[in-house]
This record gives C-alpha cells, structure tokens and sequence, in this order.
C-alpha cells in the first residue's frame, strides 16, 4: 500500500508521522510526492514507518518492488486465465484472489477496470450474480480510451479512424464502462 493510501486511511499527517517515526519531515514528504522511492531508503527509515504506522515493511515496500508488465501481456494473460479455469471458476477465483481491489489500491487502474470489467461480462452472460465489493471501483473510469494494439496499428497503417470507431461499436459495454475498448476477450490462442 502506498504511503499516501495509508495516512489518507489512518487520517494521519506526514507530519504527524514524521513526529511518531522519528523520520525527518522532507523524507516522509519526499515520499508522499514522489520524490524519493520508498525502496530507496534506509531499512532504518522503512523500518521507522511501518512502526509507526503498525504495518510490516514489506507491505509498504512492495508496491514500488512488483514488476507492472505490459497492459496488453496483460489482457492476454486474463483471457488464458479465463480459457484455462472456465467461467465459472474464473468467477470463484478473482472473488478469492481480490485481485481487483489489490490492483485498484495499487493504482493500476487500466489492469483492475480491465479484470473488473472481464468479471462483470462473464456475470452477466452466465446470469450469475455481480459481486457488490466492486461497486466503489465501478464508479470509475479512465480518461482516454485505451484500444487494443491491433486497432491502433490498423489505424496508423490505414491512417483511417474509422477502425477506431468501429471499435468501439463492437465493444463489450461491461469494458466501455471503463473507457476500455474491448470486443472479445475468448479468442486467445
């Protein structure tokens, strides 16, 4: 979880925490701003926060240590997972994993709206019900639509954006929702 996540939940200063931990103010800020990498401090420092904070240091570290892989690698591994476990154990398995939530809170919102939005299809087309632990991330959407690679191809080779449009016609609506064009995530090879 990220620092600013956790003082925003705990309703707690930078300051505050700086007082508590022993950490020096333009640290605590340095981090909240970007500055500095949490995984670029001192143990020490890590340590002194998750103290004060009552959390374990690994999970304050472990967003700015996991790999983000490429958004469309990433799609494409949700549709294998998809192939690979069927409809209805998919369903069971993201609800158990909370992927979503733990992507939201990381702030990969393309790659939560993306599993949300494959979760909600596959609710709806099999008339199952839609889990209501999502309604929150349901309320939100990407600025910019993101398309898939090959209609951004076809629309630079062809330099026609219509391909665009077309799109965007043929989308799954649970994915529009999102602001995320996508119109077929069973296809896989």
């Amino acid at each position: 979880m990220r620092l600013n996540d956790v003082l925003k939940i705990r309703n707690m200063t930078k300051y505050k925490l700086s007082k508590v931990s022993g950490v020096p103010y333009s640290t605590v800020s340095d981090i909240c701003n970007g500055v500095t990498e949490i995984s670029k401090c001192s143990a020490e420092t890590v340590f002194k926060l998750a103290a004060a904070l009552d959390l374990s240091m690994e999970s304050l570290l472990e967003p700015s240590l996991l790999p983000r892989c490429d958004f469309e690698l990433y799609k494409s591994n949700v549709c294998h997972r998809l192939k690979n476990l069927g409809d209805a154990d998919f369903v069971v398995d993201v609800l158990e994993k909370d992927d979503i939530r733990t992507l939201f809170e990381r702030q990969w919102y393309p790659e939560s709206l993306y599993l949300l939005a494959t979760l909600d299809y596959i609710c709806r087309i099999n008339k199952y019900p839609l889990c209501t632990r999502y309604n929150d991330i349901r309320t939100c959407k990407l600025e910019r639509p993101i398309f898939p690679s090959g209609v951004v191809v076809t629309t630079a080779v062809l330099k026609d954006d219509d391909v665009r449009s077309k799109a965007i016609k043929e989308a799954i609506p649970e994915f529009m929702k999102f602001n995320i064009v996508e119109c077929e995530v069973r296809d896989v090879i």
